[in-house]
């Protein structure tokens, strides 16, 4: 984008890192609203069930590493400005989140178009500050609305290094109604795959 330096996934990490370090080191909270929640490979001392507001669950960002191809990209859930989102909230040991963050960001940002931001979690445990994965609706990885024939495409034909979008989709969607979340908005995207 003209006017704006590339963006740099070790600047982004580097840059959670320290202010994790100015908070004396404690032990490190995600929020997690896709797959972290049934993919966390990662050790967790701790789960809770949570919610942030001022920001909602979306399938509206591009994958064209884990989920897609740049030639056939899929879609990830994100983060999205407006409304709440209901999730778990994660507590990583502080002594693993050295090794840790940065196998997480390998995951989460081989391409760094998520914009990580230190939400507050409410849970019924009381509120946390977490580290959760955000995205703007200015970022060119943010898809805006897309047609019912071009969800069924893309669930169809989408496949990354970590499997297709819509096993990726189906899986969370499980996982969030196993844990009594309910998205109403991931389960009307989800009936376009029943034409395939």
């Amino acid at each position: 984008m003209p006017g704006h330096p590339p963006r740099c996934a070790q600047t982004l990490l580097h840059q959670t890192l320290t202010h994790w370090q100015r908070q004396g080191c404690p032990d490190l909270w995600l929020f997690a609203y896709g797959s972290l929640i049934w993919k966390t490979d990662f050790p967790v001392a701790e789960r809770r069930i949570a919610s942030v507001h001022g920001y909602h669950r979306a399938l509206k960002m591009w994958s064209r590493v884990n989920r897609g191809t740049p030639q056939r990209p899929g879609l990830v859930l994100a983060l999205l400005p407006g409304g709440s989102c209901r999730g778990v909230a994660l507590r990583v040991p502080a002594r693993e989140v050295p090794e840790m963050l940065p196998r997480l960001w390998d995951r989460e940002m081989p391409n760094p178009v998520y914009d990580p931001r230190w939400l507050r979690c409410h849970s019924g445990e009381g509120s946390v500050s977490a580290l959760a994965f955000t995205l703007s609706r200015r970022s060119p990885s943010y898809t805006g609305e897309l047609s019912a024939q071009e969800l069924r495409q893309i669930f169809q034909d989408a496949r990354g290094r970590y499997g297709t979008t819509l096993e990726y989709a189906r899986q969370t969607l499980e996982q969030l109604h196993a844990l009594g979340i309910r998205d109403r908005g991931l389960e009307r995207l989800l009936r376009h795959a029943h034409g395939l």
